[in-house]
């Protein structure tokens, strides 16, 4: 395994964990909000695949821009069931491992670009966005979700541990 390569050794782990998750969003709950500043639950679900599929999209290219000059932007997809959700988020995980396994260190180190209107935001390579964009930022939302389902009494699967739902006794 290239070194470069070494820093994901914990994508499928960590994909695996989200997915128990996403297994568990409640169709009928997909508009709910924590907050009115908050996304929905269902626009939360659906962004974790999305990131996930940044990997594959940032192999293959040297820059993104979210709302390039003259439109044509990014839309976010719309929530429309749980089973929808997760055969994205399995396609997207597929593509990513596929495109991470077949990365030389050298294109892993390629500088890679997210933009908005024409403007970089940042700049880093794409191992970077790997492990920043992809896996921390996918981690950062899973641990969102777990707390909106627990507002709505959804039972937690195990994270890095058991957790209230899964413990002994529970």
């Amino acid at each position: 395994m290239p070194d470069a390569r070494a820093l994901f050794a914990d994508f499928d782990q960590e994909m695996a964990t989200t997915r128990t998750l996403l297994e568990r969003v409640p169709e009928d709950r997909a508009g709910w909000a924590p907050h009115p500043k908050s996304t929905t639950l269902g626009g939360l679900a659906t962004h974790i695949p999305a990131l996930v599929g940044l990997a594959a999209t940032a192999m293959v290219t040297e820059e993104v821009d979210m709302n390039p000059p003259g439109g044509g932007g990014y839309t976010p997809p719309g929530f429309t069931t749980t089973a929808a959700l997760l055969a994205e988020f399995d396609a997207q995980v597929a593509k990513a491992r596929a495109a991470i396994d077949a990365a030389s260190d050298e294109e892993l180190q390629v500088p890679w670009s997210l933009k908005t209107g024409g403007h970089t935001i940042f700049t880093i390579p794409r191992a970077a966005v790997v492990r920043s964009m992809v896996i921390n930022h996918v981690v950062h939302h899973r641990g969102q979700l777990s707390v909106y389902l627990r507002l709505n009494d959804v039972p937690l699967p195990s994270i890095y541990g058991p957790t209230a739902d899964t413990a002994a006794g529970a």
